[in-house]
């Protein structure tokens, strides 16, 4: 008996114990949670003093205004931009003795990258000096034939012969020249490798010592100005007509979320490709500050080019049924859930008809968090 006076005291005490601990933690949370958070009468209204720690989770960003997407975003590749791109390859065999250039040098139009000891090149010299040789001896006797000839010394058909003879040697000068001059620059009868274009040297395929063959299948370097690209994009075939020569494109990577790129149709291809049902179209980008990189993924997204709307990130949107609502900061603290009409909703970013304007303010993330918030007020 006296045992069970003793438990029953006890539970008593640990019941008040915990009634009073869970009663004070509620009037405590009440209290905080009126401290920061002032409800009104507006439904779709929630405001927040200056030491909200909910204000902590928001991201407020400024409502743009930009061109409306023709189709939804296509899946394309960086490139090469070819026009200004030089695939340096040797025409002739030879051993590399010096290299001038590795990969990630700026180089300018003309700059020699590497030099070869060519058998075939001093060959070309040699025949260069031989008919440069032979030149000035058929000039000079020309010179003195036509001297004698027009004083009557020699016969006509002498002269003639010594005409024919410097005309085939100027021939044959003329011939060796614009073989070495074919080639390319020459340093101590040593081939030199130079480039064609201004830019960086993107690809080395060879190595000091190395041999060098004409019928090597890739460039030995690859020099290409990083700042011109070209992005080819696979069009569906049903869209074809919202894609034209001249028209602007939304380049988006998920290497730069954040960032949106420019470019510019500059192709359509003349033929489909019967397996994908898709067509090749070639856009041009300006990329000054050489964020994207040949061989990356990136998606494009043909543009209107009258149409414009505000435009804001998708996650900034919630759906509820067949409504779309967003989050707009009215004054500091002070956000309003608005309805809004979506006319297009693309990879990243829905743009608007109705509910929102250039120039507001938008949460773009922490929606969920105010979604409960006015959903609890």
């Amino acid at each position: 008996m006296k045992y069970k006076k003793i438990t029953a005291f006890v539970l008593a005490i640990l019941i008040t114990s915990f009634l009073v601990y869970k009663t004070s933690k509620e009037v405590k949370e009440e209290a905080h949670h009126a401290a920061v958070k002032v409800k009104s009468q507006n439904s779709n209204i929630i405001t927040f003093e200056a030491n909200a720690p909910q204000l902590a989770y928001l991201k407020i960003d400024v409502v743009h205004k930009g061109q409306v997407p023709t189709v939804e975003a296509l899946q394309g590749f960086v490139t090469y931009d070819e026009d200004h791109t030089s695939r340096i390859t040797s025409p002739l065999n030879g051993r590399v003795t010096q290299i001038f250039a590795k990969v990630g040098d700026k180089v300018k139009l003309g700059q020699s990258l590497a030099m070869l000891d060519s058998p075939e090149f001093g060959q070309a010299n040699a025949d260069l000096m031989k008919a440069e040789s032979d030149l000035k001896l058929k000039e000079q006797a020309y010179d003195r034939s036509k001297n004698l000839y027009e004083h009557e010394v020699i016969a006509k058909k002498e002269f003639e012969n010594a005409e024919s003879f410097f005309t085939q040697a100027k021939a044959e000068y003329q011939r060796a020249l614009g073989r070495v001059k074919n080639y390319g620059l020459s340093k101590n009868n040593n081939f030199i490798l130079s480039t064609k274009v201004a830019g960086t040297v993107t690809e080395r395929q060879i190595n000091p010592g190395g041999e060098v063959k004409i019928d090597n299948p890739n460039p030995l370097f690859v020099v290409s100005d990083p700042k011109h690209l070209w992005i080819n994009i696979e069009v569906p075939e049903k869209d074809l007509d919202k894609v034209r020569v001249g028209q602007h494109l939304k380049i988006e990577s998920s290497a730069y979320p954040d960032v949106i790129f420019k470019a510019k149709v500059i192709l359509i291809s003349k033929v489909l490709n019967p397996e994908t049902r898709r067509i090749v179209v070639r856009c041009e980008m300006d990329n000054v500050d050489e964020k994207l990189k040949p061989e990356m993924y990136v998606y494009a997204t043909p543009l209107d080019g009258e149409a414009e709307l505000a435009y804001v990130p998708n996650d900034s949107i919630i759906t509820e049924g067949v409504k779309n609502y967003i989050f707009i900061e009215k004054t500091p603290g002070t956000i309003e859930k608005r309805l809004v009409k979506v006319a297009y909703q693309g990879h990243q970013y829905s743009f608007i008809t109705e509910g929102v304007v250039e120039g507001e303010r938008v949460v773009v993330s922490g929606t969920l968090l105010l979604n409960s918030e006015i959903t609890d007020n």
